[in-house]
């Protein structure tokens, strides 16, 4: 992966040292705008960890916020940085690149997503680990009481049914990024090159042994949310086309029956000028038709552009971000 890369080397003499390459957890955690409420974060998500008692890892991708979120996140590098690690893009790359930039950049065994709105309670990671204990390998969550809006609410149960029949893909709240993955999981993630993917749906293809578990989810604690309503088509774009051809054999299918209808319904024209010579009426009903098949042919059209898009988007083999720093404390 082509970036450009800097790293900043502090030492620091703290009680919860890490002194391992490898700590047992790494928690990625993308961040875009978000400097109204890290300080709330830092204060509920140190501790949750902390208390898990066990070696671990913080993983901050700034991607590319225009507030003072990079300048928060290096702060508190400084006053962790034995457990702290930032990555700065230079530039806005999207939630899903931050969390592969993080994914490459982890040394846990175990390793889980977090968004940074508190939306998701940090107390709730030892849920996923505790599941992980019993033996799955891709952890992922279902959001009890969701305090989103009810448009938001209502979109996603939709898009989780058509996801379920497009794709196959099991999982029943695809919206909540709280998630644990074994090193194993990230490890196959981490080989895929995809420039857009949908990083949940990509690491239970490589699961073997995946489960769910009902956690908490929080109103916003400050700012708003970054997916408009067009962000989120675009996402469900990339889980769709990403993971299945079903939407090119279905529109397939149709243009086979369209085209069929079609025939049966000239020749039913040609016998009844030939029987009944010619007629003055169903003109609208023979506009009405031609208008039904263009549109069915813009959307074809549409389809197949994502799909190309997207290959070409492939090809040109672009890197998926820039890294202009990493903040991190230098190894012995």
């Amino acid at each position: 992966m082509t970036a450009l890369k800097s790293v900043a080397g502090h030492e620091a003499d703290n009680d919860n040292d890490i002194d391992d390459d490898t700590p047992e957890l790494s928690v990625v955690i993308p961040v875009y705008n978000e400097e109204q409420g890290l300080a709330a974060l830092f204060e509920r998500l140190y501790p949750a960890l902390d208390a898990l008692g066990i070696a671990y890892e913080l993983i901050f991708i700034n991607d590319g916020s225009r507030d003072r979120s990079a300048a928060l996140l290096a702060a508190q590098f400084e006053r962790r940085p034995d457990v702290t690690r930032v990555i700065l893009f230079n530039g806005n790359f999207g939630q899903h690149r931050a969390i592969l930039a993080g994914f490459e950049h982890c040394r846990g065994d175990r390793i889980v997503t977090l968004d940074a709105d508190l939306q998701n309670p940090p107390e709730d990671i030892r849920l996923l680990l505790d599941a992980m204990d019993r033996g799955h390998d891709c952890v992922g969550s279902i959001r009890r009481d969701r305090q989103d809006q009810a448009w938001r609410r209502w979109a996603s149960r939709a898009m989780n049914r058509m996801r379920h029949r497009l794709t196959g893909i099991v999982m029943t709240d695809h919206g909540s990024m709280l998630r644990a993955y074994s090193r194993n999981v990230v490890q196959l993630i981490n080989q895929c090159n995809e420039m857009n993917t949908f990083i949940p749906a990509l690491a239970l293809q490589f699961s073997r042994n995946p489960a769910e578990v009902v956690v908490g989810h929080e109103e916003r604690h400050a700012g708003e949310s970054k997916y408009s309503f067009y962000s989120l088509v675009r996402l469900n774009f990339d889980l769709v086309t990403g993971f299945s051809l079903v939407p090119l054999q279905a529109f397939s299918l149709l243009g086979i029956v369209v085209s069929m209808l079609s025939a049966l319904l000239f020749l039913i024209l040609a016998t009844r000028r030939v029987v009944l010579g010619p007629e003055e009426g169903g003109v609208f009903t023979l506009f009405a038709l031609l208008f039904l098949l263009v549109g069915l042919t813009l959307f074809g059209i549409g389809l197949l552009g994502e799909y190309i898009g997207r290959i070409y988007q492939e090809v040109r083999a672009r890197p998926r971000y820039v890294i202009n720093a990493v903040l991190e404390r230098k190894r012995p």
